[in-house]
C-alpha cells in the first residue's frame, strides 16, 4: 500500500533547527518567533507547524539537538567522565542563561531553560516531550555509572539514577534558584562531594 503524505526532508529539519538555535540564542525565549523561523530558514509556515505545532515544541526540539551534540565520555575514569560532562552540561546552561543578552553586562538568569519548565508544567504534552528529551540523554550517563559500578570503580550498592540527580539536581538548582556561577571549578567539587559517598571501602 502507498504511504500517505510526503516524506520527512530531513535537510529541512535540519536548516529549521539550526535557525530556530541562532534565533534562540540572539533573541531569548520572549523574541523567539517561530514565523521568523520559518522565513529565514526557506520554508512554508505549514511546514514547520507540522513538524513542532508551537514555539514550544520547537524550542525543546532544539534542545534536544543542543544535548545530542555533547558526547558522554567513557575512558574508564569515572571521575574524570563525570567531571568532564558536569562540565558540558555546565556550559549549555551557561550558553541559555546568556540567550537574548544584548550587553554582556546584562543581569545573568535562567532564561530559556526556566521559560521551558514553565511550559512543561503549563502544557502536559510539552512537559512529555521534555521529561522523554532528558530521560533519553539522561540514560546513556546512567550506563556510565552502572559500568564504573560492575568493574568496582563505586560501591556495589551504588544507585546510578540517585547518583546523577545529585549532579543534575545541583547544577539546575544553582541555574533556576541561586543565580551562583557554574564553572569548571564547581563541576569538579560537585563530582568529588557525590563520589566520596559512593566509592569502595579499602581494605587497610
Amino acid at each position: 500500500m502507498a504511504q500517505r503524505g510526503r516524506p520527512r526532508d530531513a535537510e529541512a529539519d535540519e536548516r529549521i533547527l539550526r535557525v530556530a538555535l541562532g534565533q534562540l540564542m540572539e533573541y531569548g525565549y520572549a523574541g523567539f518567533v517561530v514565523d521568523k523561523v520559518a522565513e529565514q530558514a526557506g520554508v512554508a509556515k505549514t511546514t514547520l507547524y507540522r513538524r513542532w505545532p508551537t514555539k514550544d515544541h520547537l524550542a525543546v526540539a532544539v534542545i534536544a539537538r543542543m544535548q545530542d551534540d555533547v558526547a558522554v565520555p567513557d575512558t574508564g575514569n569515572v571521575r574524570a567522565d563525570l567531571i568532564d560532562y558536569v562540565q558540558q552540561i555546565a556550559l549549555g546552561l551557561n550558553r541559555m542563561r546568556r540567550a537574548g543578552r544584548q550587553h554582556e553586562a546584562d543581569d545573568l538568569s535562567a532564561g530559556v531553560v526556566a521559560e521551558l519548565v514553565a511550559a512543561a508544567a503549563r502544557h502536559p504534552d510539552t512537559g512529555v516531550l521534555v521529561h522523554a528529551v532528558f530521560a533519553r540523554r539522561n540514560e546513556l550517563v546512567l550506563r556510565l555509572i552502572d559500568r564504573a559500578r560492575q568493574r568496582g570503580a563505586l560501591h556495589p550498592a551504588t544507585d546510578p539514577g540517585l547518583l546523577f540527580d545529585q549532579l543534575a539536581g545541583a547544577l539546575y538548582y544553582r541555574l533556576l534558584i541561586t543565580g551562583q556561577p557554574i564553572d569548571r571549578s564547581y563541576a569538579e567539587r560537585l563530582v568529588n562531594a557525590a563520589l566520596n559517598g559512593v566509592l569502595p571501602l579499602r581494605e587497610s
